[in-house]
């Protein structure tokens, strides 16, 4: 097992190495010009020089705050809303649709509309977030409780279970994978609505990555687009390794569904 995952990391390791590498030749064989391709040791320049000045910090702070009060507002609506939508097919039918519908918007979409109701605000790169959150964490839960197996309810009603005790024993805990799985997609969607959101509104209370990452357009800074553009990247790897990793391992384990 040890063997295994040492074997894995090694390999991993060395995959991301070749990708170096294979940069650093498009860079030195100039295929790009190398305002368009700077190299490895340019975008890793201007995030050492950003961290020190403050400004890589403070950024990824704001834009972390406001990625996390955004998803936890979508989590906190989708999961009771996708819950009753399961409860009731009349549900179903309007709100479960509206969400299907809504979900397929692109991000991006939600911005001019939240530039009208309110203005280059915090409230509306926050409306942003939300918008992208909810409706991916409605649908998930809405097809968790529906793929519960059936014999887990006739059981649970045989033991005399009924009604909130049903809820909170059986089928909550039974559709627990497919609720992660929301929560993760809901997470995804939050980041990316977050930076069409700081890309397009700007405001004075705080620039976030998305406000980077669009200053580096503007100015031709191809370093620092590279650069926010790998720390995001990092950031999202670090939130599935730490916290949404181990929890579906758990799951894994306690359905018996582990590889």
């Amino acid at each position: 097992m040890v063997n295994s995952r040492i074997a894995r990391a090694l390999a991993a390791t060395a995959f991301f190495v070749v990708l170096l590498l294979v940069w650093e030749w498009a860079f030195r064989a100039r295929i790009w010009s190398p305002v368009l391709l700077p190299s490895p040791r340019q975008v890793g320049a201007y995030l050492v020089a950003s961290a020190r000045d403050g400004t890589l910090w403070s950024a990824t702070l704001i834009t972390m705050k406001r990625l996390m009060l955004g998803y936890l507002i979508g989590l906190v609506g989708g999961l009771p809303l996708g819950l009753i939508t399961a409860r009731w097919n009349i549900m179903r039918d309007t709100v479960g649709t509206l969400a299907l519908g809504l979900q397929t918007l692109p991000s991006v979409t939600w911005v001019p509309l939240a530039l009208l109701w309110f203005g280059q605000t915090e409230a509306a790169m926050l409306f942003v977030v939300v918008m992208g959150t909810l409706w991916s964490v409605v649908i998930a839960a809405d097809t968790g409780v529906r793929n519960v197996p059936p014999i887990y309810r006739r059981a649970a009603l045989t033991m005399g279970s009924k009604r909130l005790h049903m809820w909170l024993t059986v089928i909550l805990p039974a559709s627990l994978p497919f609720l992660v799985s929301g929560m993760k997609q809901g997470w995804a969607f939050a980041w990316r609505s977050l930076m069409a959101a700081e890309i397009f509104v700007t405001i004075l209370s705080g620039f976030g990555l998305g406000q980077l990452l669009h200053f580096g357009r503007e100015l031709s800074a191809m370093d620092q687009v590279l650069g926010i553009m790998l720390v995001i990247v990092v950031i999202g790897l670090l939130v599935d390794k730490i916290f949404f990793s181990p929890i579906e391992r758990f799951l894994h384990r306690r359905w018996g569904t582990s590889q």
